[in-house]
C-alpha cells in the first residue's frame, strides 16, 4: 500500500506518491497561477488550485494502478492564504488572499496603535501583520459584498480546509496548525477565540472545526474507489514532521518561495519576547506540540524574480554557477523586502533595494548577491531565537533552494553551524505522508514513522571569521538603510 500526498504550495501544486519506507514512488506537479492586481496584492485563483490538485492527485492513483492501492491521503498546505467559498454550491465567492498579501498593513497598523498586539499575541502567539489571515478574512467582508452578504452560507478556510471541503463533498474542517496561523485561534486552549472573532468581525459559523492532524477526516471518492483522508498539516509544520524535528530544540528550515524556520518547543506554550511567532508544531489526540518560528517573506520568490522578471538566469539552477563564477557580491547587497520584511522586522511597509553597484558590477554579482541574502535573513533569525532561550545546534533544511550546494555552505560559513540536508530534500509533502500514515495506522506514532526519512549530507563551516564579519557588517548597513528610508517616507 502505499501513500498519496497533495502538496498545495504558493506557485505550485503537486501530487506525490510514498512507499511506507519513505521512497518517493512518483510525482505530478502542476504551475499555479499568480495574480498582483496592486501593488501589495497577491491573489489566487481558489478553483485553479482545486482543479491543479486534482489533476496531479488523479494523476498519481492512475500512477499506482487506482485507489485501491492507496492505504490514505495526505494535504500540505501554504499557510495563511484564506479562501472564501458558498457551503451550498461548493463555489469560490471571491478570489483567494495570498499569504504574502500586504493589502492589511493600515489595518493592522490601526489595532497597534490602538494597543491590541500584547493581547493578540498573548492569544495567538502571533502579531499583528498582514501576514496572518484573520485581517485579510476582515478586509473581504469588508469590501467584496459576494463575501459579506453569504450570511449563513458563507465557508472560510484555509487552503487544506478549502481541498478537504471538496474532496469530500462538503466537510468543513482545519488542522489545527493551519488554524494557528489565522490569528483567530487561542492556541494554548485549541479552539476559536470570541475575542478575536469580535477584534476582527469574523462569524464563527463560517469557520471551520479545528481537528487533529493525523486521523479520520472523512473519505474522498473522486478517484474510484474510496480513499481515506488521514494528515493534514500547514507545509511549514510538514516540513518539520518530515525532517524528524520531534524533540525540544529540533530545528529545521526550509527555504522555498519564503523562507521558514522552526525549533520545537515541546508542550510548553512560549511567548517570544523577540519578536518571533509561536505556532503549533502538531496537535495528536487532542494533545498539542509548540514551536518558535521565524518567518523571511522573499527566498526562492528572489531567484524567481531574478529569472522571470530581470533575465539575469535562465533557471534557478544557474544561480549556483555563477555565485560560484566570482569571489565575492563585489560589494552588491540585496535586502529582499519585495513583500515587505519578517521576522523579526515585521515591516509590511518595507520595499526590497538592491545597493552598492558600480560599473565593474555583472550580473554574478547581483545573483550571488541574493542568494548571499538567504543566510543574512538566517543570521538576523539565529540571533533573534537564541535570544529568546532557542539557541540553534544544527540547522536542517530543506526546499527547492536548499539542493543549492553552494547555498548550503554559505548558510553553515554564516551562521557557524552543521547544515544538515536530506538526502530528499522534499520534507513538506514527507511530514504529510508520515501524517497519514500515522492516521491511518500504518505508523503507531511519529517516532514510528520519522523511519521514513532519508539519509543527510552535512555541510561545515569553513569561512574566515573575518571575512564572515565583513559580510554581516555590510548587511546591516544596506538593512539599517532600508528600515530608515521606509521609516523616514
Amino acid at each position: 500500500m502505499t501513500l498519496l500526498v497533495i502538496d498545495e504550495g504558493t506557485t505550485s501544486t503537486r501530487a506525490m506518491l510514498f512507499a511506507p519506507g519513505g521512497e518517493c514512488l512518483g510525482v505530478e506537479q502542476s504551475e499555479l497561477g499568480q495574480h498582483y492586481p496592486r501593488d501589495g496584492w497577491v491573489e489566487h485563483d481558489a478553483e485553479e488550485i482545486w482543479q491543479s490538485s486534482l489533476v496531479c492527485a488523479r494523476a498519481m492513483v492512475e500512477k499506482v494502478g487506482g485507489a485501491g492501492a492507496i492505504a490514505a491521503l495526505g494535504i500540505t498546505n501554504q499557510r495563511e492564504t484564506v479562501v472564501f467559498w458558498s457551503r451550498r454550491t461548493g463555489r469560490a465567492l471571491a478570489p483567494a488572499i495570498v499569504w504574502q498579501d500586504r493589502r492589511t498593513a493600515a489595518m493592522c497598523d490601526r489595532l497597534k496603535q490602538d494597543g491590541h498586539e500584547e493581547e493578540v499575541q498573548r492569544r495567538t502567539g502571533l502579531l499583528l501583520d498582514p501576514y496572518f489571515s484573520a485581517s485579510k478574512i476582515a478586509w473581504a467582508l469588508e469590501h467584496w459584498p459576494e463575501v459579506r452578504e453569504a450570511g449563513a452560507d458563507l465557508c472560510v478556510g484555509t487552503v487544506e480546509s478549502w481541498l478537504i471541503f471538496k474532496l469530500t463533498g462538503g466537510l468543513h474542517i482545519s488542522d489545527a496548525t493551519n488554524a494557528s496561523r489565522t490569528g483567530l485561534m487561542a492556541t494554548g486552549s485549541g479552539g476559536w477565540d470570541d475575542w478575536l472573532l469580535g477584534l476582527w468581525g469574523v462569524p464563527r459559523s463560517a469557520l471551520p472545526e479545528i481537528v487533529d492532524c493525523a486521523g479520520s477526516f472523512g473519505e474522498t471518492d473522486l478517484f474510484g474507489e474510496p480513499i481515506r483522508i488521514a494528515g493534514m498539516a500547514g507545509d511549514q509544520q510538514a516540513a518539520s514532521i518530515g525532517q524528524a524535528c520531534l524533540a525540544p530544540g529540533d530545528t529545521k528550515a526550509t527555504y522555498g518561495t519564503g523562507a521558514f524556520i522552526l525549533t520545537n518547543s515541546g508542550a510548553e506554550f512560549r511567548l517570544s519576547r523577540h519578536r518571533l511567532l509561536s505556532t503549533i508544531a502538531w496537535q495528536l489526540g487532542g494533545e498539542r506540540r509548540f514551536a518558535l518560528e521565524g518567518s523571511v517573506f522573499v527566498a526562492g520568490s528572489l531567484v524567481k524574480w531574478l529569472r522571470d522578471d530581470l533575465g539575469l538566469i535562465a533557471s534557478a539552477a544557474e544561480s549556483e554557477a555563477l555565485a560560484r563564477s566570482v569571489p565575492d557580491s563585489g560589494g552588491v547587497q540585496i535586502v529582499p523586502g519585495h513583500t515587505g520584511l519578517g521576522a523579526p522586522h515585521w515591516r509590511p511597509d518595507v520595499r526590497g533595494a538592491i545597493s552598492g553597484l558600480s560599473f565593474a558590477t555583472g550580473r554574478a554579482h547581483i545573483v550571488r548577491a541574493a542568494l548571499e541574502a538567504m543566510a543574512h535573513q538566517s543570521h538576523d533569525l539565529m540571533t533573534a531565537f537564541a535570544a529568546d532561550g532557542a539557541a540553534w545546534q544544527c540547522l536542517k533544511v530543506d526546499g527547492g533552494m536548499a539542493s543549492n550546494d553552494w547555498l548550503a555552505q554559505d548558510l553553515a560559513d554564516m551562521l557557524g553551524l552543521t547544515v544538515e540536508r536530506p538526502d530528499f530534500v522534499e520534507t513538506t509533502a514527507l511530514g504529510a505522508a508520515m501524517l497519514a500514515g500515522v492516521g491511518c495506522g500504518m505508523f503507531a506514532s511519529l517516532e514510528e514513522a520519522a523511519s521514513m526519512r532519508a539519509g543527510v549530507r552535512r555541510f561545515e563551516p569553513a569561512m574566515a571569521e573575518d571575512v564572515r564579519s565583513s559580510r554581516l557588517g555590510g548587511w546591516s548597513k544596506a538593512l539599517e538603510a532600508v528600515l530608515g528610508a521606509q521609516t523616514q517616507s
